[in-house]
């Protein structure tokens, strides 16, 4: 830590305590390492590729990617990631600019909703700058039309004035990256997706690398977690980094409050169960859905519309949080008719979950 970072470290932990007369060298040391403990909540990211967890394929090609861009002296070529969201697709990203020694400029489909803004942007960015764009699927058509130039020439065409006066001008740009983050590739228009050079499909990870997760997490907050913790916590986790971080928060949180501060197998369990996750990393909202699949649609087909309305949820939120990770360990399957309850779904619920179904309930 920098002499300036532990001084606003020292500066804040005695702002918390006007009346503490202890000022010694031990004192101040020892605050600032709790205070730096809990800096540290919100910087879990790797820094750098060697430290990056799981997506062994996608890390090697672009790493790849990205040692062939410096040695030439270049920008790296667009990037596009997709996958589900808490998979590390704006950590890589940050890796990236990292490594290439250049500034990450971070903004997001919806907050470019007129042409200007993005020009704004583009007219900005110096050369090997990285622009990342979150939920580029969300970008609108008017928007989209100015990337297609600037990706491609580095320059952008805006029409000034209307009538006889309109005149085009033509602004060049430095040459930067611009990488895309979505959690839907398929919304993406084909003029757009066809413009990254480099496309990567981010999966979710194994229970062993969420568990390297949980740990390096555990290490990097100053949390004590034996081996078998950190198993439990990575086993209901649903294959995500960004989840596991979170659930080991607030097992983290548990076990100051209930036990010695110390996460073991049987801490972490009682944890995960007062927050209402059960053992394969389902929540409140993922069992209301297979409750409700099951015990008000007897196992289904059941249109996604009829399913949000009785849950009182948000179709997008089924589709985007509930349903991936429910496919994914084969709980349910989309059908032409709607959505069915697998056996194995319907087993999870439990006979009490769908002893009020309308239908066979036979797989």
């Amino acid at each position: 830590m920098s002499e300036s970072a532990r001084e606003r470290v020292f500066t804040g932990s005695d702002s918390l305590d006007p009346g503490a007369e202890d000022r010694s060298a031990d004192a101040l040391a020892e605050r600032a390492a709790r205070n730096a403990s809990s800096l540290g909540m919100n910087d879990l990211r790797p820094r750098q590729f060697s430290d990056y967890i799981g997506q062994r394929d996608v890390v090697n090609s672009i790493q790849i990617a990205v040692e062939a861009a410096k040695h030439r002296g270049d920008t790296l070529d667009h990037a596009l990631f997709h996958g589900p969201p808490g998979l590390g697709k704006t950590t890589i990203s940050q890796i990236i600019a990292r490594e290439m020694d250049t500034t990450l400029v971070h903004t997001s489909g919806p907050a470019l909703e007129r042409p200007a803004d993005v020009v704004g942007i583009l007219s900005n960015q110096k050369h090997g700058d990285v622009l990342f764009i979150d939920e580029i699927h969300r970008l609108s058509y008017a928007v989209e039309e100015y990337l297609y130039s600037a990706m491609e020439d580095f320059r952008v065409d805006f029409i000034t004035g209307t009538g006889a006066f309109a005149k085009t001008i033509n602004l060049p740009l430095q040459k930067f990256t611009l990488i895309g983050s979505t959690t839907r590739a398929g919304m993406l228009s084909p003029p757009l997706r066809e413009r990254f050079a480099l496309t990567y499909h981010l999966d979710y990870y194994s229970d062993d690398e969420i568990k390297q997760v949980v740990t390096r997490s555990a290490m990097i907050l100053s949390v004590p977690i034996d081996e078998d913790g950190a198993v439990v916590i990575a086993k209901r986790s649903r294959g995500t980094p960004r989840i596991a971080n979170n659930l080991l928060r607030r097992v983290r949180d548990f076990a100051q409050v209930r036990g010695d501060g110390t996460i073991d197998a049987e801490v972490a369990a009682e944890a995960l169960r007062v927050e209402g996750v059960d053992e394969l990393g389902l929540d409140r909202l993922d069992r209301l859905y297979l409750e409700t699949l099951c015990r008000q649609y007897g196992g289904g087909p059941a249109g996604i519309n009829a399913l949000a309305a009785s849950a009182n949820e948000e179709v997008q939120t089924l589709e985007d949080v509930v349903e991936p990770f429910l496919l994914k360990i084969g709980f349910i399957l989309r059908t032409p008719q709607g959505r069915r309850a697998t056996s194995a779904g319907m087993g999870h619920v439990g006979d009490d979950g769908m002893r009020g179904g309308q239908g066979a309930l036979i797989w």
